[in-house]
């Protein structure tokens, strides 16, 4: 059986494959920013699909066959909007910690941690030189000789700099918007602080009235204050992504003719031949060559146990040699490298919009129009009930900054890629939002029983024979069809025949009919192996029958096999519990979830597992399509229903679920058919992949609670004259900041209990 990692190795479980592409996204400053490059996106030819995060900046496009993504470009490049494809360099080396603290050029994943950094330095810079420019200009506008002709003029000086050089990016992005007849966050800003400023310029060359320079600085000081610490949270809550590429090496030492040759990562080809010794990273992935050791894969799996290698067995980079020295054949580079896939596939979700996030776009995409006309209203009604222009003026601009819908844009994205990021590093891989909505109002959880609530390894028991027949020889035709199997109960069977030092027979007619057992043919005679019902014959007076009784009793799982349809005897096969799997129970059911443990094995087996780990109910001898339907009737009765799986007959019960969860140690196909996937394999990680999905969703609704309830609130409050501009503009300032602030809480999400969830 593969491990998670040689899954997320193969092609198909990336998020890079195929016709998919990513881009980074410059200009955004809104959800009306991004649902606008997102729609535009859409209604390209070609496109079947297109998500845009603003937390993240990205974008993600599927195209179809034999269109070209990079026709995108000039596209979004006309809406005012730059789109940066992400690709990596060809033939580098494993994604390592050089690549993420930035000392290559492009983009690891879309986690350039030198961009944002700059924006962050940048943003800092302007907001400093705003605020020393326009704080003389208050005190000069409250105290003083203020009405003194040399401080009015002052003070325009003073601000002019703030408006147009420090602000500017908010007046280019309008400039943007406006010359492609659409309007967003900056055309409220630029509208607003342009009034004030056009205003007080006017009074002060005709020398009469009052002037608001101070507005116009105050507005800009505190937007520049606002974007400096939304870049510098935005940083922080990628830091989970961040940590997990930064854990790869920063060289690897290469056999060339024999002799040892330290290089870069970046100058690694797959076919290199790497030596590893004790105490070092993995460079990359690759098969060990010779020698044999035990690498330490928790940054992969989450399993603190070092995982045995010998001549043949995959390792994976940043994974950490813990005893022998190794020789290992390069076999992946670069972002085909299984770390690589898993920060893809986080960095996939996090562009994977929950559906509560459409109502804050659509709310969005007609906020920014309608505060405009909301804002020429307040202007006329402040006119025509007898108020000077100056102060409609200034009660139109608070309605314009305070209007702004940042934190609504805010409010979903931040809080998925902190839950996804905060998941990677737990082990749970999150496929999208619309899972973390679908996980929050689960109340029924079914869970597979070999591979997830038992370790699925299976070893050999007893054998018992029918009379007139050997033990050695009963085991020996079962493994010699059991060997041409994948299943775990199968693998248990030929090994331990192996292991007995038996010789398997050739098969002829093989044939397997999953969840029942498998046909061959042994020296021209007809073997079955499997269950009872299947194997036709089972002797049900006999002492096989008494010898199965007990075996089940016992919790073991019984195998029958017959030949020429009578009776050969029986084999027993035993699975433990893993160790988490009684605390992940009792967590799920302190959730409110109802427990079903569902199996293909009999039922005095199934109730032993059953009674063992506390389940509700158990459901016993089912066949894959038992389990759909069980998935089917529970839903029909109104629940909302996870499957918890790991293998091939899991699969089409994980599609149905509404919410399907793979064991990472599980089968290519439900790792596909799942929407989350647990890297190590701990059964301890679903409810924690419940409750981390739950407390995402709550943070969600409540951004959104405060961003609508503050738009709500102080619109009116601004219209009526009652919220200065300056205010206005710290406290939407403070709004945008605050929503990521609250995401960012679930940065400590599995703290609370380290002692059951990693972290």
């Amino acid at each position: 059986m593969k491990t998670t990692a040689e899954h997320l190795s193969e092609p198909g479980m990336t998020a890079a494959t195929g016709d998919k592409t990513s881009f980074d996204v410059e200009g955004m400053t809104c959800a009306s920013c991004a649902r606008r490059v997102e729609k535009t996106l859409a209604d390209q030819p070609g496109v079947l699909q297109a998500g845009v995060n603003l937390a993240t900046e990205k974008a993600t496009v599927t195209m179809e066959a034999g269109h070209d993504a990079d026709a995108l470009i000039p596209v979004i490049d006309s809406l005012g909007y730059k789109l940066i494809p992400k690709r990596s360099a060809e033939g580098h080396g494993s994604l390592g910690s050089e690549e993420v603290h930035g000392e290559h050029e492009g983009h690891d994943h879309g986690i350039d941690v030198r961009v944002e950094d700059d924006r962050t330095k940048t943003a800092w810079n302007r907001f400093l030189l705003a605020a020393a420019l326009t704080v003389p200009a208050v005190l000069l506008a409250m105290v003083g000789p203020m009405h003194a002709p040399w401080a009015r003029w002052t003070q325009g000086l003073l601000v002019t700099p703030v408006l147009f050089y420090a602000g500017r990016q908010f007046l280019i992005s309008a400039y943007k918007q406006a010359r492609h007849r659409a309007a967003n966050m900056d055309t409220l800003v630029t509208i607003g602080t342009l009034a004030a400023f056009g205003l007080s310029a006017s009074n002060l060359f005709s020398a009469h009235g009052d002037i608001y320079f101070e507005t116009a600085g105050v507005i800009i000081t505190f937007l520049l204050l606002g974007k400096y610490f939304e870049h510098r949270s935005k940083s922080r809550a990628s830091s989970a992504l961040k940590a997990l590429l930064s854990l790869g090496a920063k060289e690897a030492n290469v056999l060339r003719d024999g002799i040892e040759v330290p290089i870069p990562l970046s100058d690694l080809q797959v076919g290199d031949l790497m030596r590893v010794r004790p105490g070092e990273k993995v460079p990359t992935d690759g098969i060990i060559e010779e020698g044999s050791s035990s690498l330490d894969e928790s940054m992969l799996t989450g399993e603190t146990v070092p995982v045995d290698k010998e001549p043949g067995d995959s390792v994976f980079g940043a994974t950490v040699n813990a005893s022998g020295s190794i020789k290992v054949r390069v076999t992946k580079v670069g972002e085909e490298t299984a770390l690589a896939r898993i920060a893809a596939l986080v960095e996939e979700a996090q562009t994977r919009k929950a559906p509560i996030e459409h109502l804050a776009d659509r709310v969005s995409s007609i906020f920014v129009p309608a505060v405009i006309l909301l804002a020429l209203l307040t202007l006329a009604a402040w006119v025509l009930t007898g108020h000077t222009f100056e102060e409609g003026v200034l009660a139109a601009v608070a309605v314009l900054i305070i209007a702004c819908p940042c934190a609504m844009g805010l409010a979903t994205p931040a809080a998925v890629m902190v839950g996804t990021g905060r998941g990677a590093q737990l082990g749970i891989l999150i496929k999208g939002g619309d899972v973390l909505e679908r996980a929050g109002d689960l109340d029924t959880v079914i869970l597979d029983k070999t591979g997830t609530l038992t370790e699925g390894r299976m070893t050999l028991g007893d054998v018992q024979a029918a009379p007139g027949h050997e033990e050695s020889g009963v085991l020996a035709i079962a493994a010699s069809l059991e060997d041409l199997s994948e299943h775990p109960i199968a693998r248990a069977i030929a090994d331990g025949a192996r292991i007995k030092g038996l010789s398997l027979q050739e098969v002829a007619d093989f044939e397997s009919s999953t969840g029942l057992g498998v046909t061959g043919s042994v020296s021209g005679r007809t073997v079955k192996v499997g269950r009872a019902s299947f194997v036709g014959s089972t002797d049900p007076q006999g002492d096989l029958a008494e010898a199965a009784l007990r075996s089940e009793s016992a919790g073991h799982t019984v195998i029958w096999v017959s030949l020429d349809d009578a009776p050969l005897g029986i084999v027993s096969v035993s699975d433990s519990l893993k160790p988490g799997a009684k605390e992940a129970v009792r967590r799920l059911r302190d959730l409110g979830m109802k427990t079903v443990m569902i199996t293909g094995d009999n039922r005095p087996a199934a109730e032993a597992v059953a009674e063992s780990v506390g389940v509700d109910s158990v459901l016993a001898e089912v066949l894959p399509e038992d389990k759909v339907a069980e998935v089917r009737r529970l839903q029909a009765e109104g629940r909302r229903v996870a499957m918890v799986g790991d293998g091939i007959n899991d699969a089409p019960a994980l599609a149905q679920a509404d919410l399907g969860i793979a064991m990472g140690t599980g089968t290519d196909v439900a790792l596909e058919a799942a929407d989350l996937t647990l890297l190590g394999g701990d059964p301890s990680l679903a409810p924690a992949a419940i409750e981390l999905s739950r407390r995402t969703l709550a943070t969600i609704k409540q951004n959104l609670f405060w961003a609508f309830g503050y738009n709500v609130a102080a619109i009116p409050l601004a219209a009526l004259g009652l919220l200065s501009p300056m205010i206005a503009s710290a406290a939407m300032a403070f709004s945008s900041v605050s929503v990521v602030m609250n995401a960012l809480r679930l940065r400590r999400f599995g703290l609370e209990r380290s002692g059951t969830i990693r972290g």
